[in-house]
């Protein structure tokens, strides 16, 4: 991979963390039914990421550069218990995705 294509990736990522920063109204939930992935999923990817280099990043670190605080307050001010639609919908979404 080109250091151009590195860049503009990292560009991108960096978007896509700016937009789910401000989109405190897309639950976690939500991303998990219609995309597979949540906030959750990329702070593991960073830290799996982070592993492969030999960088030691634990999960609240991980989280934390996601979610731009500590997950704890993120938590706290913006997302609250899942309703029993979006519980059936997460189900239905994970048996049909196999996962």
């Amino acid at each position: 991979m080109t250091d151009t294509a590195t860049e503009l990736e990292a560009a991108a990522f960096r978007r896509l963390l700016d937009h789910l920063r401000t989109r405190t109204d897309v639950q976690n939930i939500d991303l998990m039914i219609t995309g597979g992935f949540c906030r959750n999923c990329l702070a593991d990817w960073y830290r799996e990421a982070a592993a492969e280099r030999g960088l030691d990043l634990d999960k609240d670190a991980a989280r934390e550069r996601i979610y731009g605080e500590p997950f704890a307050q993120w938590k706290a001010k913006h997302q609250p218990e899942a309703t029993p639609e979006q519980l059936a919908a997460f189900d239905a979404a994970q048996k049909r995705h196999g996962s």
